[in-house]
């Protein structure tokens, strides 16, 4: 199962990365349906941290990030599952392709995990840099002379010597 479709169907949705129920479904080639009947029959094994009810306005923005619906007109809410929800669905569904596809679901999400690590520190050293380039270019601008200096350095009163035939 290749990583980056796996990667498109996670979502953040109230702070949680989540997988849509009919997504996951999907991956496990069970009709949506049937996963979330197994899910209710174990519900005690699904904590709110594990899976939730998506609002119909967290349904509606969710729509509206994706663009472009295959999913037609949904009557029922869809439930998320976190990381944690995914791990407990393979245990649920009992079958050779859902314990490899939540091995690959869980691979996706550590791989996501990991690019946000590597893109905060990133961000941390880029932040650093921009504070040192600051730096620099207030010390420039503070060596550099204003125009007013440029116009006094040239019409400066001259000391020294005096040639002949030239006057001040």
């Amino acid at each position: 199962m290749e990583l980056q479709i796996i990667q498109r169907k996670i979502y953040e949705i109230r702070g949680h990365r989540v997988m849509l129920d009919f997504d996951l479904a999907e991956l496990y080639e069970v009709e949506t349906k049937v996963m979330n009947q197994s899910v209710k029959r174990n519900i005690t094994r699904f904590p709110e941290d594990f899976m939730f009810q998506l609002t119909w306005q967290e349904l509606s923005n969710l729509k509206s990030q994706i663009v472009t619906s295959s999913w037609g007109g949904t009557r029922k809410r869809p439930f998320v599952f976190t990381e944690q929800g995914v791990a407990m669905l393979s245990a649920v569904l009992r079958s050779e392709k859902a314990i490899l596809t939540s091995i690959a679901i869980m691979r996706a999400f550590v791989a996501l995990r990991r690019y946000a690590l590597t893109f905060d520190e990133i961000a941390t050293k880029v932040l650093e840099h921009d504070k040192e380039i600051a730096d620099i270019h207030e010390a420039l601008r503070q060596l550099a002379p204003d125009e007013k200096g440029a116009d006094a350095w040239e019409n400066r009163p001259r000391i020294g010597f005096k040639q002949p035939g030239i006057s001040t």
